[in-house]
């Protein structure tokens, strides 16, 4: 009985870590698109396009290319919901990422505005006790006390660094955090294409009213192209990353977002001839370290939970 416990805890480890190079693939290439849709926001917002309009036309044509793509006129699933507040609520938190990430993207580097959003893992971690009843043990904790050092090391409060970019970023980091934390709750009741579908139509209809007030017209064909381009950015690299986690298990991929930061530094330095500085870099490296250690410590509960008692899980959560 004991080596047949053993044989299936192995072979359960062996899944949890066994990472297809497809998948690592699917993964590099999500950061490249990801960078794209953050340098063509970043591009139109320095360039005179409101932030606003920028951010709800990358949802105008990523909600069409939901449509097209999942055959909407053959597939009702992904019009029906049981619970269309928290739908709608996901989908604000969504847009609310995307806006305050174009707000921080006028002022700060592309390189800068990513490494405060690797944050979001250790903030996801704080909000999952009290909304998902996921409550972190003293280790996780300390991984996110280290994970706001980090962010401290970027933003660098009191010494004249700190702006309204940085307090924009942690915005979007937020709202990021938020929408992750309702994806894990709608998940058990609602399809994954009503979910793609809702988080791109709730901002598309609900900000319609401002569209009139934001909205501008690029000044040339090129613009357009950019614009136009940043809802395929959305819409392809989410399908991406489904297609990576239908294949791997998200402990396996969990170091591999990271490498996103390698594509950041690049756009910034040929598109905007940006560099980061030192404590850019020493901060993103902390927070990307903290992360890595929230994910193998949930890692260990998830391995440990399998052994023992459904009842004594949240006890022993507290402990790792």
């Amino acid at each position: 009985m004991t080596e047949t416990t053993d044989a299936r805890a192995k072979a359960s480890t062996a899944v949890d870590t066994a990472t297809p190079l497809s998948s690592i693939g699917l993964i590099f290439a999500c950061g490249f698109i990801f960078s794209c849709l953050d340098s063509s926001g970043k591009y139109l917002v320095t360039h005179g396009l409101a932030a606003p309009f920028v951010a709800w036309m990358r949802f105008a044509v990523h909600l069409v290319l939901v449509l097209i793509l999942f055959r909407s006129w053959r597939n009702r699933s992904m019009f029906k919901v049981d619970n269309l507040p928290w739908q709608m609520i996901r989908g604000l938190f969504l847009f609310g990422s995307t806006l305050f990430n174009f707000f921080a993207l006028r002022t700060l580097q592309l390189a800068e505005s990513v490494s405060i959003f690797f944050f979001a893992p250790m903030l996801i971690t704080a909000l999952a006790g009290p909304f998902l009843g996921e409550w972190a043990g003293w280790r996780r904790w300390a991984a996110v006390c280290v994970g706001f050092l980090g962010v401290l090391v970027i933003t660098r409060p009191g010494l004249g660094t700190f702006s309204t970019g940085h307090l924009f970023a942690l915005c979007a980091t937020t709202c990021y955090s938020c929408y992750v934390i309702l994806t894990r709750k709608l998940n058990a009741t609602e399809s994954p294409e009503s979910l793609i579908f809702y988080s791109a139509l709730t901002p598309v209809i609900l900000m319609l009213p401002a569209v009139p007030l934001y909205g501008s017209i690029p000044a040339d064909p090129f613009q357009w192209l950019i614009l136009l381009s940043m809802g395929f950015y959305g819409a392809f690299g989410h399908y991406m990353l489904i297609l990576a986690y239908k294949k791997a298990t998200t402990y396996a991929l969990a170091p591999y977002p990271y490498l996103q930061m390698v594509w950041m530094i690049g756009f910034g330095y040929f598109l905007f001839d940006d560099l980061p500085d030192v404590w850019t870099l020493v901060g993103a490296a902390i927070i990307v370290s903290s992360g890595l250690y929230i994910v193998h410590r949930e890692h260990r509960l998830r391995l440990a939970s399998r052994s023992i008692p459904h009842a004594e899980s949240a006890a022993l959560g507290k402990k790792l």
